[in-house]
């Protein structure tokens, strides 16, 4: 068996290994039964893409079947690969995988005991709070409080501090009246509850020798407690005294801080009475805004960056071998404009023309000078660098380096990317008169992440066909294992 055909084979059955580990780990089944379809309606789906996952409690249980508008509402068709038991008053919500992954659907399941949901019955959907409505409430929260700092600022100024003082003892005089009206109105009760003191003093007077007489015995039995503890009282005197002490010297110490602040001393005396640290305190404030603005438009921009990874493979006819190409495409945003990278290790490589010249010195003493021509092939390592441009209709526009030298290529896609059919041509400048480099390539893409591939390589030299297979990951796929990574 020749190398060529073991290096075929060889590719053959990794490209099916790989197929079936993605064919396993994605749950793809195109034979299987299409699937229960419901729909949902939210208020805003941004970021959720078509075909992206839907999950009941995490767990992934279908994919999304078609976005569309229905009045002002997004309305999302979902099929449900799994069966389950929903029930009515099941609702839907967006949800994201990690902190950059990408967007779902959540089921949550209704009551236990509800009828089951109907085939294409319609949910109710909610959208949780988006991350740019989170930066505008942290901003609202910077807004007031700059504008409580404002207001303190003025008012220990003296600028607003009038007018709130005013207010103050108006109200406090009008409070002092409402007294004085309370105490005239009352003025007869004020009265019976003087005469109810004389009755007391009558009653005191009565009583007073015999309180008196209990008094002093009071006083002796204190008397006799205290000769008795004079020593244990004379310490808790000299504690008291130790304790009054202490407060006189907290009081002192309070006092030369509220002296240094009212001096303008000091970070806080500073910040009461000097205006400049007020406007560094608002400067401050307006550099934090300015901050999480900045970041909230970096994590906008990552999240719509978009990339996609592609490994294929192929078989040629003449010549027999192999062909594997690792490329890298990258729409930087909502526009048009399109970045792809490439490396590749293709059997035809760059034709090189060596020239030798041999010198012979025959017999007689007479030279002969022989030039050989010697045609070889190089370079079997090529890259490609390309921009790109997407057109209406998907079309893609590529111009740039591939295989090394300079080329275009354009590429549309038929039935929802579902299918592709691209043309290069490159290497105008070839070696011999050649024809330039032309190469027509057709793609069905099986499943997301698998497609064949196959098509005309360099039809004016050569016309060989080859036929292959590649997978390709998606910007979802990369945000998902980026937002899996452990955060530390």
């Amino acid at each position: 068996m020749g190398n060529v055909i073991r290096v075929g084979l060889f590719t053959a059955i990794c490209l099916a290994i790989l197929g079936l580990l993605i064919w396993k780990i994605e749950d793809w089944s195109p034979w299987g039964a299409k699937g229960k379809e419901v729909s949902a309606v939210f208020d805003s789906v941004a970021g959720l893409d078509d075909k992206a996952a839907v999950r009941v409690a995490g767990v992934r249980v279908g994919r999304v079947d078609g976005i569309g508008l229905e009045g002002r509402q997004a309305k999302v068709r979902m099929v449900l690969e799994k069966p389950l038991g929903l029930t009515e008053g099941t609702t839907a919500t967006i949800a994201n995988l990690g902190l950059l992954g990408e967007k779902y659907v959540e089921l949550i399941p209704g009551p236990a005991g509800a009828p089951p949901l109907p085939d294409k019955a319609v949910l109710r959907g909610t959208t949780p709070i988006s991350f740019d409505q989170a930066m505008a409430k942290i901003q609202a929260i910077g807004d007031s409080i700059q504008g409580i700092t404002g207001s303190l600022s003025g008012a220990l100024a003296g600028e607003t501090g009038g007018v709130s003082l005013g207010q103050l003892m108006t109200s406090l005089a009008q409070t002092s009246d409402e007294i004085r009206l309370l105490v005239a109105e009352n003025r007869a009760q004020v009265g019976r509850t003087i005469g109810n003191f004389e009755q007391v003093g009558a009653n005191l007077a009565f009583e007073l020798p015999r309180l008196s007489a209990q008094l002093q015995e009071t006083a002796q039995q204190i008397s006799a407690i205290l000769a008795e503890n004079r020593g244990n009282l004379s310490g808790t005197m000299e504690n008291a005294r130790k304790v009054s002490a202490d407060i006189q010297v907290s009081v002192d110490n309070l006092n030369k801080i509220t002296d240094k602040i009212a001096s303008g001393q000091g970070t806080i005396g500073k910040l009461v009475n000097d205006e400049t640290a007020h406007d560094k305190l608002v400067s401050t404030l307006d550099s934090i805004e300015g901050g999480v603005k900045s970041l909230s438009s970096s994590l906008g921009a990552l999240q719509k960056f978009k990339l996609d990874l592609d490994l294929q493979g192929y078989y040629l006819s003449d010549p027999k071998d192999s062909q594997t190409t690792f490329r890298l495409d990258i729409q930087p945003g909502e526009g048009n404009k399109l970045y792809r990278a490439a490396l590749s290790n293709t059997p035809g490589g760059k034709l090189r023309t060596k020239t030798q010249t041999i010198t012979t010195t025959l017999p007689d003493g007479s030279r002969e000078v022989k030039t050989i021509e010697t045609l070889t092939r190089e370079d079997t390592r090529v890259g490609s660098a390309l921009f790109g441009y997407q057109a209406p209709s998907n079309l893609r526009i590529w111009a740039g380096l591939i295989e090394n030298t300079g080329g275009a290529s354009v590429e549309l896609p038929f039935d929802k990317n579902k299918f592709l059919v691209s043309f290069d041509a490159f290497d105008f400048n070839r070696e011999n008169d050649q024809n330039p480099h032309l190469r027509l390539t057709g793609r069905w893409q099986l499943h997301p992440n698998l497609y064949l591939v196959g098509g005309l390589d360099d039809p004016l030299e050569n016309q060989s066909l080859f036929l292959g297979a590649g997978v390709k990951w998606r910007d979802d796929n990369l945000k998902y294992l980026l937002g899996s990574v452990p955060k530390f």
